[in-house]
């Protein structure tokens, strides 16, 4: 059963996000979208644990993978939007110690675009729990000499994206991207529930992820990683994504990810914060009579800044300044774009009807690094809503 609130123009929308997630096993999931600035509908159904005894709530947060990196690249677009960075100057310029090895040419609009060359994760701590020193791991990369594919196009920075932000923030503002995130972000737009990890005392709201992953899958890892490794146009997909022990991280109940940030993959969100933070972009930059971006901001980090083919994923993002095309069924929306994440969630804004879908779930199911066919479905049933509504 569905429960929250959706405008009557969009029940089809609804139906759609129900008929995904209505099947034994499916776990639980929130959807919610808004329009020119007003919230359309913000539902959700479903089970928090795997057993199906727990429901979904309001308040249920899910820890959204990939989908973290749009809400990390927000967080930068407020500070060029405040003058306080330059898209084009140097990340240098912020982080001296990151022109070492020959990088102090890299741009920050290069590194939002996944331009910089840094996309190796494996392999470059020993423990895995050292993964959950945001500190230490910006040094490493810092240090570390760029992939020379960064000149003929992008490298997508599944891991390490977050790391590079999130010094980023600290070395311009002195807070933690956690702690800007929640200051300059989600109380603003009354965005509550928008974690870059997730405080002890939020633990409660958690939808855990199932399924884990199993001790046969893990005893394959290594002949996956050396398949992979075989061939050169697979290499930098191996190194991007196949970070032994990773997976560790954040399975449980109370995984170690939660306690750290890891703003490539540990944001924890409901689909409403979500929705909100793309609504304001989607709406010139306000939300909730509160203005978060400029839209001549929005303007420049809008536009398509790379359309060849991405030397780790293998095919082309078409990426916009910190986010990449929103992918839907159908008819793609030349005007979209957000984040979207392992395992299926993901959130966009759509600059043509004004609109903006997010999605959150807990059973991740096998899927490709950028979600799958529900989320896709959903979105072109929403976008399809919103251009009927806008007659």
């Amino acid at each position: 059963m569905v429960d929250g609130f959706v405008h009557p123009d969009f029940g089809g929308v609804v139906e759609i996000f129900r008929k995904q997630f209505d099947k034994p096993g499916a776990g639980g999931a929130a959807m919610a979208l808004t329009q020119r600035g007003e919230m359309v509908a913000d539902v959700w159904m479903g089970s928090v644990d795997e057993a199906g005894t727990l429901p979904w709530s309001a308040d249920t947060v899910a820890m959204s993978f990939s989908t973290t990196k749009g809400v990390a690249s927000t967080a930068l677009h407020i500070l060029a939007d405040r003058g306080l960075l330059s898209y084009d100057e140097p990340v240098a310029t912020y982080w001296p110690e990151f022109a070492a090895a020959g990088k102090e040419a890299i741009t920050v609009r290069d590194l939002m675009t996944h331009r910089a060359g840094l996309h190796r994760a494996s392999n470059l701590v020993d423990d895995p729990r050292d993964l959950l020193d945001q500190r230490r791991m910006a040094a490493l990369l810092a240090a570390m000499p760029a992939d020379t594919r960064r000149r003929r196009t992008s490298g997508y920075h599944a891991v390490s994206y977050g790391w590079l932000v999130s010094e980023l923030v600290l070395r311009i503002t002195g807070e933690t991207l956690a702690e800007f995130v929640q200051t300059e972000i989600a109380e603003p737009i009354g965005a509550e529930g928008l974690f870059i990890g997730l405080p002890a005392a939020q633990r409660a709201r958690m939808a855990p992820l199932f399924p884990g992953i199993t001790a046969k899958q893990k005893a394959r890892f290594p002949a996956l990683v050396r398949f992979l490794n075989r061939f050169e146009r697979t290499r930098p997909l191996a190194d991007a994504l196949l970070v032994e022990g990773l997976d560790d991280l954040y399975e449980g109940p109370n995984p170690p990810i939660a306690d750290t940030e890891m703003a490539a993959l540990n944001g924890f969100f409901t689909a409403r914060s979500l929705a909100k933070m793309y609504g304001a972009i989607a709406n010139g930059g306000e939300f909730g009579g509160h203005r978060l971006l400029g839209p001549d901001t929005i303007a420049d980090f809008a536009r398509t800044q790379v359309t060849t083919r991405d030397y780790v994923l293998l095919f082309s993002m078409r990426w916009r300044t910190g986010y990449h095309r929103a992918f839907t069924a159908g008819r793609q929306p030349p005007n979209g774009f957000g984040h979207f994440g392992f395992g299926g969630s993901g959130g966009f804004a759509d600059l043509d009807t004004g609109m903006s879908v997010a999605l959150t779930l807990n059973r991740v199911t096998p899927t490709t690094p950028v979600a799958d066919i529900r989320l896709a479905r959903i979105g072109a049933a929403a976008l399809k809503a919103g251009r009927r509504r806008r007659r």
